[in-house]
């Protein structure tokens, strides 16, 4: 956390349930997912890499280690993008990896934090927030999701937010069209403290300029909330957005929102010290964040509702893509196992049958149907699975 301020604060005390978000049951079961030994292991490690001030061999160790984290859970250089920057006289790299959307592959929900570090190993400040940006990732990683999803990791922070700020302007604004952006969560300092409670966790809302946003940001952060509540066993508070690396994307006119602990907060005496250490956090409240933040990128993604189990039909019925998407004349279906027998269906947004059922057909033919937005169905022994298909 580069720094926040009390002075400002702002308290919604109270959670209201206005257009709450409705309870899935699949989102509940990844976000479950979360491994205490994971999160463990993600800390120990990160703080073991020392001091990872912007410009040393350190932090160029942590963006190594978190390469080969990322390769280690199935991603490929196909997924990796290396954005180096130089600003200050400090030079550095952020890591930035996409999982490609079924429905809007060019729109995009960033989940970002920090992983330099000063003065300290930074094991809270920012390593809970780095841990559990890699538990999402290994959890969603074969979730197919409607939109895709930007998992970055920022260098820069401590120094005033130079790896999330030229992040912004040389690749958010240096494409062409500009980046399409849904939301920004990012995940800051959320390692809580030892010998608390560690119950509740503050979700961060937009109130600054531009205010063109800040409307859409409510909603989003009221979003948030409401999945920490349907999918962890956290209380909900809310603070000002501030200081972090969702900045410079607020500024630039993003939905913004985040996550920031609730006990210490702005008053932690480890964080920027030589004691953000592992001894001094609350690793069951990373664990907690962790499953929150599962819960609510999966809602912010779209990500698939089918309920997850252990069986192989249930994993095929993940792994079903339709492609490309949009479709014109000819709509391609894949899954993880090939030799599965499925029946495809094709409906109308109010339900009406398309196309009459066709047995183990990989490739069908749309060229006669009428452009619009319909519902493709893949049944497998008895399970089934619907996603959204655009036909131009």
């Amino acid at each position: 956390m580069f720094k926040k301020y009390i002075s400002s604060l702002i308290l919604l005390t109270s959670l209201q349930f206005v257009d709450a978000q409705n309870f899935i049951q699949a989102y509940k079961d990844r976000a479950d997912q979360v491994s205490q030994t994971n999160i463990n292991t993600y800390l120990q490690e990160f703080e073991n890499l020392g001091v990872k001030r912007t410009g040393t061999t350190q932090n160029t160790n942590a963006f190594n280690w978190l390469k080969n984290k990322y390769t280690a859970l199935g991603y490929t250089t196909a997924n990796f993008q290396e954005h180096s920057w130089t600003a200050n006289n400090l030079s550095s790299k952020n890591l930035i990896v996409t999982k490609t959307g079924t429905l809007y592959p060019n729109k995009f929900v960033i989940v970002c934090g920090h992983f330099d570090s000063i003065n300290g190993p930074g094991t809270n400040d920012n390593g809970s927030g780095t841990s559990i940006i890699l538990e999402i990732a290994r959890i969603l990683k074969d979730v197919p999701t409607d939109y895709s999803i930007k998992f970055i990791h920022f260098s820069g922070e401590e120094q005033g937010l130079l790896g999330s700020s030229r992040y912004v302007s040389q690749v958010v604004n240096g494409t062409s069209p500009k980046m399409d952006i849904k939301v920004v969560v990012n995940l800051d300092q959320v390692g809580g403290l030892k010998n608390r409670t560690n119950n509740k966790l503050y979700h961060d809302k937009d109130q600054s300029s531009p205010s063109s946003n800040n409307a859409a940001a409510a909603i989003a952060v009221q979003e948030l909330a409401n999945c920490t509540t349907l999918y962890s066993t956290l209380a909900v508070d809310f603070d000002p957005a501030e200081n972090t690396d969702y900045v410079p994307f607020q500024q630039n006119g993003e939905i913004i929102t985040g996550y920031f602990e609730y006990e210490g907060g702005y008053n932690n005496p480890y964080v920027h010290t030589a004691n953000d250490l592992l001894i001094n956090m609350d690793p069951v409240y990373v664990k907690n964040v962790g499953t929150a933040a599962v819960g609510a990128i999966q809602h912010f993604s779209v990500a698939s509702k089918t309920t997850l189990a252990v069986d192989e039909t249930s994993k095929t019925l993940e792994s079903v893509q339709f492609y490309p998407n949009p479709a014109k004349r000819v709509l391609n279906l894949k899954m993880d196992n090939a030799s599965k027998h499925f029946t495809f269906e094709l409906t109308d947004m109010s339900g009406s049958q398309i196309i009459i059922t066709k047995q183990n057909t990989n490739q069908i033919d749309i060229s006669n149907l009428k452009p619009g937005v319909y519902l493709g169905t893949i049944i497998i022994d008895n399970e089934k699975v619907t996603k959204k298909i655009i036909i131009e």
